[in-house]
Formats: C-alpha cells, structure tokens, sequence
C-alpha cells in the first residue's frame, strides 16, 4: 500500500507550513519521512540545503500525534532529562521560563501521571522546544487543548518563526490554518493536491462565495437562481455560485423575497475548499466519474 505517492514540496525558511488533509491522507507519514523515521521507496529529503535527515536530527524538534512522556517523573524532571539530553547543556532556566509562560509553574513539582490532558500536551511541547531546534515539526499541536492553552501554543508558535524557526504542523482546524500558517500543503489519498499561500489557493476558485444573513436564515436562501450550494452557518448563510452566475442577481432575487441585512461577494475559505476537494460531494462526483 502506498501511503504518500511523488510528494514533491519545499518548505521556506523561518515560515509557518501547515499539513492539512483527511485522516489517513499522508501527513503524519510525510513528517515522519521528514525526521527519518520512516524511509522513502526513492527521491530525497533534504534539510537546511543540502543536509540529509540523518545528519540533521540534533536540529529537529518533533512533537509526534502519540503523545508518550515518563509518567513517574516530575514535570521539571523530566523536561530537564529531556532538554539535557538533546542540547547537551543544563536546561534548568529554560524549564522554568516555558513552565512559567505554558502556565505550568505550579506543577513543575507534580509527576506526570497527575496531569490532565491538555497539561501533559504542553509539557510534551516545551520539551521539543526546550532543546532550540531550527526546524520544528508538530503532529495536531492543538488537538484536546482548552482555548486558553491552545492560544498560549500559538502565541508560542509564532514567537519561534520570529527567532528563525521554521515551523511544520499539520492540523484539522482550517480556521487556524488560515490564520496561522504562511503556506499550505493539502494531502488528499497520499498525493498533493494544494500547496501555496492561502491567497494563492484561493485564487484558483476566484470570488464565487456569497455570505449572507437575511430575514427567514436558511428558508430565505432556497431555490435561488445560479447559487450551487449552501453552506448553513446558523446566523449566515455561504452560498456557493454556479459558474457564472451573476451575483447581483443572486442579490437582486433574495431581497425581492427577503429583508437582506449583510451581502458579500468573498473568495471560499480553506474549509470550503477543503470540503470541495475532499467531502461527501466530492466524492460522489468521484465514484460517478469512475
């Protein structure tokens, strides 16, 4: 079985890169390539111009999906074993300086085993980052964190590609992708099918989405003229053009049967995208197409 099939993708330096897909698509196989875990059939990977993954692991931090930490030891403890043990150096302010910044302090003396979920997942990420690498490679980052800890994640994310870092995550949450990440890889059935800047990504779809908020909400949108789909976000609606339709009378027919109180004309979000290219629709066209 094939699991990524001529992946072919070069990540910018000091920029954010963010891996989106269905399950089972190729993005944690792809990260694993990246930090030699896993070895490709052929082609090459290479870090930092010419190094190779092998020659290059004292540079990587990689925080995989499976979480695994010393349950036993204390949350300083380990984070110290763990940073000493890949920098080469006494870690102890470093420790304290994340711990302090995660909101972890007051349990630097606590084991592992005491901690909650979303605690446990930012011990595991400051001890990949604790070691100052250059290349960052996170696996669902934000997965069971509250949204006060995943906006301490972020902001810790993006105070690295500051320094230099450069940072590769994948992630299901397309709102973060959009607003977090510089460029973006979509891996759909093991090949690439997006890669690029959101602005980039989105011009190859162009303006054919509408957000609307009317009077009667979804009952409101039904049966109008050049619209494909409809998109139900609860207080807006995102109507989905036909090829070219006319959105002013798409307008035109709405406000003859409803009170129009918000109209835009907007280029589709990475949700929208992602859903044409990957969702029960797509696939359908698919299979039909087969």
């Amino acid at each position: 079985m094939t699991a990524v099939d001529d992946l072919s993708l070069a990540v910018p330096q000091g920029s954010i890169y963010g891996f989106i897909g269905p399950n089972g698509s190729g993005k944690t196989t792809t990260m694993r390539l990246i930090v030699n875990i896993f070895y490709p059939d052929r082609g090459e990977i290479r870090l930092f111009g010419d190094g190779r993954p092998e020659t290059s692991t004292d540079l990587i931090g990689y925080l995989p999906e499976e979480r695994g930490l010393y349950q036993k030891m204390t949350v300083e403890a380990l984070l110290e074993f763990y940073g000493e043990l890949r920098s080469g150096h006494n870690v102890t302010t470093e420790v304290a300086s994340w711990l302090e910044r995660l909101g972890l302090a007051s349990r630097a003396s606590d084991k592992v085993e005491t901690l909650s979920k979303g605690m446990t997942q930012k011990v595991q990420f400051i001890a990949t980052v604790i070691p100052e690498p250059k290349l960052l490679i996170l696996d669902e980052p934000f997965s069971g964190l509250d949204p006060v800890s995943a906006e301490a994640i972020r902001a810790a994310i993006l105070d690295l590609r500051r320094r230099g870092v450069t940072v590769i995550l994948s992630t299901h949450d397309m709102y973060l992708a959009e607003s977090l990440c510089d460029y973006i890889l979509m891996i759909f059935r093991g090949r690439k099918v997006l890669d690029g800047t959101l602005s980039s990504i989105q011009e190859q779809y162009g303006d054919d989405t509408i957000r609307v908020t009317a009077d009667g909400s979804f009952a409101a949108v039904q049966q109008l003229l050049g619209v494909e789909q409809i998109r139900d976000l609860g207080q807006v609606q995102e109507l989905r053009l036909t090829r070219g339709a006319d959105p002013q009378e798409v307008l035109r027919a709405l406000v003859a049967q409803a009170r129009v109180t918000s109209f835009s004309l907007m280029k589709p979000s990475l949700h929208d995208i992602f859903m044409r290219i990957a969702g029960p629709a797509a696939e359908e066209a698919n299979h039909a197409s087969a």
